[in-house]
């Protein structure tokens, strides 16, 4: 009797763990489930115009191109469209990011119902396109919107090619590129045509005429400007001597070296001059 009786002991803890488990389990069954009901929060607000993509200017605008989305009240930017219909037609004046609103600063006038790069240009200006290759053109960084300077490489007129005849000029400042454009171009002697970039630049009448002669009689080549500086600077240009002696510096006089002594008479005054 004494060997079982740690098995009895362990019988009854068993049987008081399974009616413990038992007992639990038909509690638990028996709590209800309460259902807490949380109210659904509607942000109540205006419906606000805004672009479905990434719109670039000069683009007519379709329904395609807008959604319609809350705005809060309190956060609606001056300017706004809640009609997407009143915006069918209408020419985008500056590139519009995906969900951005449009807004009435950002179109042309409402008469204007052509796109491209007319209904984005200044009306007292021109639009006029320039040929340059892939490394003038700075490929992969202009884009339409940036502004460049433009410099032309011309040949000395009296005809010679060496390149010490050749001077460098900056003919036109802070100029506004409206569009950038690739095309095919065959040049003579050349079976397949070539890529060539065009990009159209935004210039008064008198650049007009610049740009023109320059391009005829020179190499363009232009230079990326931060849309931070609009300041401009009149240059001299470069030639091949100016460039060979930017950067030497001028050999000190020899010690003991006489200095040359030069007079010069003007009328009843005279003076001497050391060189």
């Amino acid at each position: 009797m004494g060997q079982k009786r740690p098995l009895v002991f362990l019988g009854v803890a068993l049987g008081i763990a399974l009616v413990t488990t038992v007992l639990i389990y038909k509690w638990l069954q028996g709590q209800r489930v309460i259902d807490v009901a949380v109210p659904e929060v509607v942000v109540e607000g205006v419906q606000l115009a805004v672009a479905k993509t990434d719109i670039p200017w000069g683009t007519l605008l379709t329904e395609e191109s807008i959604r319609m989305v809350p705005y809060p009240e309190d956060s609606v930017p001056q300017g706004h469209f809640t009609d997407p219909q009143s915006l069918k037609g209408r020419v985008i004046l500056s590139n519009l990011k995906k969900h951005e609103p449009v807004l009435s600063s950002k179109l042309a006038p409402i008469d204007v119902k052509t796109g491209g790069v007319a209904a984005v240009m200044d009306p007292n200006k021109r639009a006029m396109a320039v040929k340059v290759n892939e490394i003038v053109g700075l490929p992969g960084f202009v884009q339409p919107g940036d502004r460049v300077d433009v410099m032309a490489t011309f040949e000395n007129p009296n005809g010679k090619a060496s390149q010490t005849d050749q001077i460098t000029k900056v003919v036109l400042e802070n100029t506004l590129v409206l569009a950038t454009d690739t095309q095919m171009q065959r040049a003579k002697g050349d079976e397949a045509p070539t890529p060539v970039k065009v990009i159209t630049l935004e210039v008064s009448l008198e650049e007009a005429e610049k740009l023109a002669m320059a391009e005829n009689g020179g190499k363009l080549r232009l230079a990326l400007r931060s849309p931070l500086n609009a300041d401009i600077k009149k240059t001299r240009g470069a030639d091949f001597k100016a460039l060979m002696t930017s950067h030497q510096q001028i050999p000190p006089r020899p010690r003991g070296e006489k200095k040359i002594q030069v007079e010069v008479i003007k009328g009843t005054e005279q003076k001497t001059v050391k060189f």
